[in-house]
């Protein structure tokens, strides 16, 4: 399919942290020439904060991926898929924060910026009024998950392919995501070829909305969501279940108490520690060091 014909600009607003794109992170296009499915896209990629102080990228039109090398490689790597209703990524909390968090434990990270939904200014109005029409909008829904799908399987592949610059193991490659970024993990380890099958994939309160059939070769895969968040915990079930039909390994947890988004934010509840039992999944597997 033809690339994009104009080329997207990255705008970064004052106020970012240590670990923006403005630092030392390599970022790496997965379509260098041009992501397919995007000709004619002329919104600009922003970075800003929602004026409850969240921040977020929005109108992604060149998917890359952000490296965070691991302080010392052990040869495991995560790519990182931040969420945000299709519409922008939450960068920090679910992206950046985490990516340090891995990467100061041995796990070179990846944060994936894939495409989303062209938005204004008023990013939160128009998730509200894109939820009240989401009927309406199916068609326009159905062509961005077979983009998003597609970078997810691109980013895999890259890592895969270029293991060897950061001390990666080809057989580790696995991939994250959250929410909107969870339905993005689950594509990719429900829909893969042999060169972009992650090694291991870990949907936290994933947004799926359709019934699945785990292939035979589904990676191990690791869920997470609280009880109260009725939508990524019906996903939850809904991949147990059918990773468990497969009999494909599988883990879950759901938290009793505390709401959607969290991410890395502490509230002062359990599911503050989440991201220390993915770590305890990862050494299970193998993927970890002791």
């Amino acid at each position: 399919m033809p690339g994009v014909g104009k080329k997207a600009r990255l705008v970064y607003t004052k106020g970012m942290n240590q670990h923006s794109a403005t630092q030392a992170n390599a970022v790496i296009p997965l379509w260098p020439g041009g992501a397919p499915g995007t000709t004619g896209w002329d919104q600009v990629e922003e970075e800003m904060s929602l004026p409850d102080g969240l921040r977020v990228v929005r109108n992604v039109t060149q998917p890359s991926l952000t490296v965070y090398p691991a302080e010392r490689p052990n040869g495991t790597a995560v790519i990182v898929a931040p969420g945000g209703a299709w519409h922008f990524l939450a960068i920090e909390h679910e992206g950046r924060q985490v990516a340090a968090w891995l990467a100061a434990r041995g796990v070179t990270t990846f944060i994936l910026k894939y495409r989303l939904l062209r938005t204004g200014a008023d990013v939160q109005k128009e998730i509200a009024e894109f939820i009240s029409n989401r009927v309406s909008r199916q068609a326009e829904m159905a062509t961005l998950l077979q983009m998003t799908e597609a970078d997810a399987q691109q980013a895999v592949r890259i890592v895969r392919q270029r293991a060897a610059e950061w001390g990666v193991d080809q057989r580790k490659v696995g991939i994250m995501g959250f929410s909107a970024g969870g339905g993005v993990t689950t594509q990719v380890a429900l829909n893969h070829a042999d060169d972009c099958r992650p090694d291991f994939a870990a949907p936290i309160y994933a947004a799926v909305f359709e019934e699945v059939i785990a292939p035979a070769d589904a990676p191990p895969l690791f869920l997470l969501c609280t009880a109260a968040d009725e939508m990524a915990s019906r996903a939850s079930l809904l991949l147990y279940s059918a990773w468990k039909a497969a009999r494909r390994p599988v883990e879950m947890h759901i938290y009793s108490i505390g709401d959607h988004g969290f991410g890395m934010t502490p509230h002062n509840l359990p599911a503050d520690t989440w991201i220390e039992r993915f770590a305890d999944w990862l050494q299970g597997q193998g993927l970890l060091r002791s």
